[in-house]
């Protein structure tokens, strides 16, 4: 047997850990490389709702906490501590943007997108708009990158206030922001609805 010591990862745990680096900003956890401890009964819900053994976690800060040491590497999402990296469940995007402001408008508009658990990323080049539409029923489904391959899914209301905003270039309809276009869907489509 090696002498390593083999820990059993839980929530308290990780917060501990975490609240004991953090400082100011996101942790680093792109240069943090732990051994791989274990999947811990943590799941993020399509509406961003975060659960710890089957039960909501209702204290904010605490979500707030874990979403700081949350990555994903390839199509895993890991909570990640200097110490330990855990691997959770996300049913589709780790975050929602449930708010945006817009500034400007046409190839000038920026618009600033805000998640339940308070990031901020404004659309543009680092942080790509994307529309998937369901293949049966043709609903879309809009996110916008937040942070190191963490999307947040657009709200239902932002993206109706975000269609308002569209426009059409180069045979699609979609958004400007940060001098960039991103297309929702072909214009051609769009007449037919």
């Amino acid at each position: 047997m090696s002498g390593q010591n083999v820990v059993t990862p839980s929530a308290d745990g990780i917060a501990a850990s975490i609240k004991a680096t953090k400082g100011r900003g996101l942790p680093p956890v792109h240069k943090w490389n732990p051994p791989f401890c274990g999947d811990l009964d943590m799941r993020i819900a399509r509406d961003g709702t975060w659960f710890y053994l089957g039960t909501p976690i209702g204290r904010f800060e605490l979500v707030r906490l874990f979403s700081s040491i949350l990555r994903k590497d390839g199509d895993s999402y890991f909570l990640v501590t200097p110490v330990e990296k855990v691997g959770i469940t996300v049913d589709d995007a780790p975050f929602v943007a449930v708010d945006f402001e817009a500034k400007d408008d046409g190839k000038a508009q920026i618009l600033t997108f805000q998640t339940h658990v308070g990031d901020e990323a404004v659309a543009g080049p680092d942080h790509p708009i994307r529309v998937e539409r369901d293949a049966q029923t043709g609903e879309p489904s809009p996110y916008v990158l937040i942070r190191a391959n963490l999307e947040a899914l657009i709200d239902r209301k932002s993206f109706y206030r975000l269609v308002d905003l569209g426009a059409h270039h180069d045979g699609w309809f979609g958004l400007w922001s940060s001098g960039q276009f991103f297309p929702i869907i072909p214009s051609s489509e769009l007449e037919g609805l």
